[in-house]
């Protein structure tokens, strides 16, 4: 049997702001159709979904719409659950229906979904955390393990509450792991999925960190150790989890900050059949609209690169080396010529020295100069000065 792993879709993220719906919709669009090109059999979807808990609607119908497509009233299996940025019984509130079509939704550990027969596959076992398929004559076993937060953990798991206490989250994960692991058959393709962080990951700045102190880090040998693939979700960069397990990340399917600029953005096809090695095949998307930082000798060469790209579809940071700040005209001439600039950061490139100041010896306008030199290293524009001195005088003695 032949699936697809993706994850980290973040319907409904903004770059400072900015709406990245519209790329989304397209890479989606470009989603459906790899899938139907491949003839997917599968599609899992590794967690983060939404990029918020409560996510906006215009978010929520394109995800509907989406694994609607995907599915294809049942002729084709997908496969979602949870991330650390999802709400588990939000996102799982569409099961009624979802289950109608073959959309398996997975929110919280140990969740399950009913045996059911689709036109393309049948779901023969439900049990919890483990769901047992088949594709015209070929068995899966499938455990999911949504995002395990602390506290679902301790939800999930029973036994003793002082042993409990002393085990760490790693080996609670791993416990789950284990255990699950027991509904595994040699004539099975047995695979796993989840959304963690594995020891040794290599993060972005755009994800929500999910460990604190490294306490919800999970150690590989608490990763399935027998599963054929597992695929992961929560970091953005595609990478393998462990070189003794076939244990991946996915990824992000657009680049979500400026450090995921510098790699292709995708997914994985595998291709496995009970007992033999998956065969992995990376694919990759578009970049619809691409991150840029220009890093820019004075505002003359930052004027002219946005001369030179403003016919170009992109979100763009400036650095810009400056002996004086960078007025508010310079900035809207700028903006004027290349649309979506995210930022434009001065560095100042001055000498200037401090000198000890004693607060009952100026006058506010003095102090002000001398707070502007402190912090930006130059004085402060006459522009900047006068509106500062006309607030003052506003306020009064206050």
């Amino acid at each position: 049997m032949k699936f697809i792993h993706t994850s980290d879709w973040h319907l409904g993220k903004t770059l400072e702001g900015n709406s990245r719906l519209r790329e989304q919709e397209m890479f989606l669009n470009d989603f459906v159709t790899v899938v139907e090109e491949n003839n997917i059999d599968m599609v899992i979807i590794a967690g983060d979904i939404y990029d918020t808990s409560n996510p906006p609607a215009a978010a929520e119908k394109l995800f509907y719409k989406t694994v609607c497509k995907l599915s294809d009233n049942g002729r084709r299996c997908v496969v979602v659950i949870s991330g650390n940025h999802d709400n588990p019984e939000r996102l799982s509130a569409i099961t009624p229906l979802a289950e109608e079509m073959g959309i398996l939704v997975f929110g919280y550990p140990l969740s399950k979904t009913n045996v059911v027969k689709y036109s393309g596959f049948e779901i023969t076992e439900a049990l919890e955390g483990c769901t047992k398929l088949n594709f015209n004559g070929e068995k899966v076993t499938l455990l999911t393990l949504p995002y395990p937060s602390e506290k679902r953990l301790n939800e999930v798991i029973k036994g003793d509450t002082e042993r409990e206490k002393q085990v760490s989250y790693s080996q609670k994960v791993g416990d789950i792991f284990r255990k699950l692991e027991e509904n595994f058959e040699e004539d099975s393709v047995n695979i796993a999925v989840s959304h963690l962080f594995v020891v040794g990951g290599e993060s972005t700045d755009s994800e929500r960190p999910i460990e604190l102190g490294g306490s919800l880090l999970v150690q590989k040998n608490d990763l399935p150790q027998n599963s054929q693939y597992t695929a992961l979700g929560h970091l953005h960069k595609p990478q393998k989890a462990s070189e003794r397990l076939n244990a991946y990340y996915s990824g992000s399917p657009l680049q979500y900050s400026k450090s995921e600029r510098i790699y292709a953005k995708g997914a994985k096809i595998v291709e496995v059949h009970p007992g033999a090695e998956p065969i992995i095949e990376d694919i990759y998307f578009k970049n619809y609209k691409p991150i840029e930082v220009f890093k820019c000798k004075g505002i003359e060469e930052a004027l002219n690169i946005c001369e030179e790209n403003k016919e170009k579809d992109i979100w763009s940071y400036f650095e810009i080396t400056t002996e004086e700040v960078i007025s508010q005209n310079d900035i809207k001439a700028m903006k004027s010529l290349l649309n979506d600039i995210i930022e434009i950061k001065p560095i100042i490139n001055s000498n200037y020295e401090y000198e000890h100041i004693d607060m009952r010896e100026k006058t506010m306008k003095e102090l002000f100069i001398e707070y502007y030199k402190f912090r930006n290293k130059v004085e402060p524009k006459g522009e900047l000065l006068d509106l500062f001195l006309h607030i003052v005088e506003e306020e009064g003695d206050e």
